[in-house]
């Protein structure tokens, strides 16, 4: 429940549940809008340190264990760091194997989000007025108790789910923290019996995408280009949860809810054999319409607000350089963590960014109407579900029998490298040196660091902060509650323990 600060115009929200960690969001309030806003992590577990000292490939056993829900994503990132520094390139079907445990655990994510973390909020009691709560409550009731008392979609949503990791089981030996996934591929491959029943464990999702999520089919949705072409979708499955969704946003106001930055980052999602990716790498800055290529030389991460030291310099370092050493009785701190920049900018990440970089037609025309909101942030995850899947049973039938998975190949004694990758949250980033043979530095910038980061060394606030100013809260429902603020969280879907890994 959330707590009530010092100061009338002063309120601290917190903690909040149905997230991944800890997350406390201290709000200044004038006329019940909020005017100010600071993001808190106030957890910090300290992986980076963690893994200095060790050999390179602890890195594969320990940073997955930063999180239980993106594991896959984390073993990734650390396998690409190390891919990197060694020079190793993977063979077709590690690289084909790997993209399918990364979407299968990014489109699971995206599933749990909307049915478990974010559809549940408009089952409260103030929206019980609204034509739409009895459907919401139906479908949507948060679990009571496993899942008694849950509503009948987001039950099915969570089958679907274990079924999903079922999946993750066969591609890579068990979920989480799967061992599978190395710098040159993956160590298991997967024999043709295998393969027809991770195909019908794909079909099986299929169906309940199409037959409960959008009532049309995977290849339908994700060619949808227009406002016009979303509500002929609806209108023609008006039973479906997309269509209540639509419905929901509108009356709700979620169309205009918690705007953020306008700026764009992926790293870009399920890499190519030519080189590129699936969904694009790159920068989208809506105030321009503009795409631009992404240098990864240009990130960097301010530590002014947060409780760890600046560095003789107190400057932004570039994670290769980047420092983890604690400091929490620093003045002017109020989190664990970091506030990531690219050439110094506030950046906003996840599906929403993938979408934009790639081009997808109908986002670029919600935002450009709309910018990035809750709206917008949530109907950019629900079109990669349906855009995704379809490449998924491409992937899995492209495997060739008995062609290796793996490439082996040494690590240096000295060297440095980078593994980026996308997690359902958004970019997500490793990087390490090495050492006589022993990592040097190990620094991580998760997709949470990028939209919940604190203020910076100039007092520019991050995405978060500065998407809640102007939410109302309501003094109708009690002294520091708002559902405005609980629903512009959880359109950036918090993972705080990967935040402060």
């Amino acid at each position: 429940m959330p707590s009530v600060g010092v100061g009338m115009s002063r309120l601290i929200l917190g903690p909040f549940n149905r997230i991944e960690g800890d997350l406390e969001v201290e709000l200044e309030v004038q006329d019940e809008r909020i005017v100010e806003a600071r993001v808190k992590a106030p957890m910090f577990r300290g992986f980076e340190p963690m893994l200095v000292g060790r050999d390179p490939m602890d890195a594969l056993t320990i940073a997955p264990r930063i999180c239980g829900i993106c594991s896959v994503s984390q073993s990734v990132a650390a396998a690409r760091a190390l891919a990197d520094a060694s020079g190793v390139v993977m063979p077709a079907n590690g690289q084909l194997a790997t993209n399918l445990m990364l979407a299968c655990e990014n489109l699971a994510d995206h599933l749990t989000h909307f049915y478990v973390f974010f559809m549940p909020d408009f089952t409260r009691e103030v929206y019980a007025g609204r034509r739409w709560y009895g459907q919401a409550q139906r479908r949507f009731s948060a679990m009571v108790g496993g899942t008694a008392g849950a509503g009948l979609h987001s039950s099915a949503a969570l089958a679907q789910r274990a079924r999903w990791f079922d999946l993750m089981g066969t591609l890579g030996g068990k979920w989480p923290h799967t061992g599978a996934i190395l710098p040159g591929g993956t160590s298991r491959a997967i024999e043709a019996t295998e393969r027809m029943r991770l195909l019908a464990g794909l079909r099986e999702m299929r169906a309940f995408l199409e037959q409960t999520l959008f009532g049309a089919t995977l290849e339908d949705v994700a060619a949808l280009d227009s406002l016009a072409a979303l509500q002929r979708c609806a209108a023609c499955a008006p039973a479906s949860d997309l269509a209540l969704f639509l419905e929901i946003a509108a009356d709700a106001k979620l169309l205009d809810m918690g705007p953020g930055p306008g700026r764009y980052l992926s790293y870009g999602a399920y890499p190519r054999f030519d080189g590129g990716h699936v969904l694009a790498q790159g920068v989208w800055d809506a105030s321009l319409q503009q795409r631009r290529s992404l240098n990864a030389a240009q990130i960097s991460e301010d530590t002014r607000h947060a409780w760890l030291d600046e560095g003789r310099a107190g400057l932004p370092l570039h994670p290769l350089a980047g420092l983890t050493q604690v400091q929490p009785d620093k003045a002017g701190a109020y989190t664990w963590n970091k506030a990531p920049r690219l050439a110094g900018q506030v950046m906003e990440t996840g599906a929403i960014a993938r979408q934009l970089v790639a081009g997808q037609p109908l986002i670029h025309e919600r935002v450009r109407v709309h910018g990035g909101t809750v709206y917008t942030r949530v109907l950019a995850r629900l079109l990669e579900l349906a855009r995704i899947l379809p490449l998924m049973e491409e992937w899995l039938l492209a495997l060739q029998p008995r062609e290796p998975y793996h490439q082996v190949q040494a690590l240096p004694a000295q060297g440095q490298g980078s593994g980026l990758s996308e997690a359902a949250r958004g970019a997500l980033g490793h990087w390490l040196t090495i050492e006589n043979g022993r990592i040097a530095s190990y620094q991580i910038v998760a997709p949470t660091s990028w939209n919940f980061s604190p203020r910076d060394a100039a007092g520019t606030p991050g995405a978060l902060e500065a998407a809640l100013v102007g939410a109302r809260i309501d003094s109708s429902l009690g002294r520091g509650q708002s559902v405005a603020v609980q629903h512009i969280v959880r359109s950036f879907d918090p993972c705080m323990v990967c935040t402060v890994h």
